[in-house]
């Protein structure tokens, strides 16, 4: 695809290199081959994946290249790609040392329109600039992802982290830059998403548990005690442990995701995770041996996490 890795050495160290690769290399610019590179149009994929590699290193595209991606991105080819190439294309690029520039480099040549008209359409969307002194919805989003990369190697975090605001890009033009709702808006924008790629289900569900529930996350020390129990169910972390500390990794990056809150601290990390601790011994078997049956179980369930809640969130009022 690139000329950087259209070179070969033999074995007494003669270097072939038919295409200047080597000139390309050192003064690190990522160039196509040949024309031929418009034949296949996932190309455009992979280019974006390797300027998210070695962007750190100071790698650009040339100007000719993305000319062609762009040519390919408006000539209707991509949208003929194979689903699970797409996906499998778009999942290493997030594992990438800067998956925003995948993202980025996708806007520029219009190719983000095509296969992610979602995450296309959050770029110039206002939001409150107390919350968000970035003001961008997709700039945002991008810093989002770039805190995903501080904080966890996982492609399931970083695309759940991609998409957790996709509902702010469909929110009425007379009522920004406020968003309220955006969170039941994304989830089925997250669906769609998940359906065109046939993005593996354990990726899907976290990304819509993310979508659905970040702002909750972020003011967890503010709710109920019986609104912390529903939260712990609704996200899966009751069942599975790994999952509330996915939720809240990914939360942790969209809170950080903000210009001036890079460094800041996030408490309701740690808060979230006392009140799984707190609640969790508190067990079906326990119920059932106290002589409780049928439907009063999943009550007397409810009412005693909520009251063991209501003993924690006490007690982080007292410290």
């Amino acid at each position: 695809d690139l000329t950087i890795n259209a070179m070969a050495e033999d074995d007494e160290g003669q270097l072939y290199d038919p295409y200047n690769g080597q000139a390309d290399l050192d003064k690190k610019i990522l160039r196509h081959v040949s024309e031929a590179f418009t034949e296949d149009p996932l190309r455009v994929l992979r280019v974006a994946r390797f300027a998210a590699r070695y962007h750190h290193l100071g790698f650009t595209i040339a100007p000719e290249t993305m000319e062609l991606m762009t040519a390919i991105a408006s000539s209707g080819e991509l949208d003929y790609l194979v689903a699970e190439r797409v996906w499998k294309e778009t999942d290493r690029a997030l594992g990438e040392r800067s998956p925003d520039i995948f993202i980025d480099v996708l806007r520029q040549c219009g190719a983000l329109d095509v296969l992610f008209p979602e995450v296309a359409r959050l770029f110039g969307v206002p939001q409150r600039a107390d919350y968000h002194p970035e003001i961008d919805t997709g700039i945002h989003t991008l810093m989002a992802l770039q805190q995903s990369v501080r904080l966890s190697d996982s492609s399931k975090i970083r695309f759940s982290v991609l998409v957790h605001d996709l509902g702010k890009g469909i929110t009425p033009d007379h009522v920004l830059p406020s968003h309220r709702g955006h969170e039941a808006r994304g989830v089925p924008l997250v669906n769609d998403v998940c359906d065109r790629f046939k993005v593996p289900n354990d990726v899907r569900q976290l990304a819509l548990v993310v979508t659905e529930y970040h702002l909750m996350c972020h003011k967890a020390q503010e709710l109920k005690p019986e609104t912390i129990v529903n939260l712990l169910k609704g996200v899966g972390a009751l069942k599975s442990r790994e999952r509330l500390e996915d939720f809240i990794l990914c939360c942790e990056a969209d809170a950080r995701g903000r210009t001036g809150f890079e460094d800041r601290e996030y408490p309701s990390s740690d808060y979230l995770r006392a009140a799984l601790d707190g609640i969790s011994d508190i067990s079906v078997a326990d119920l059932v041996e106290a002589g409780i049956d049928g439907a009063e179980i999943g009550r007397q369930l409810h009412l005693r996490r909520t009251a063991r809640m209501s003993e924690i969130k006490q007690h982080y009022s007292n410290k």
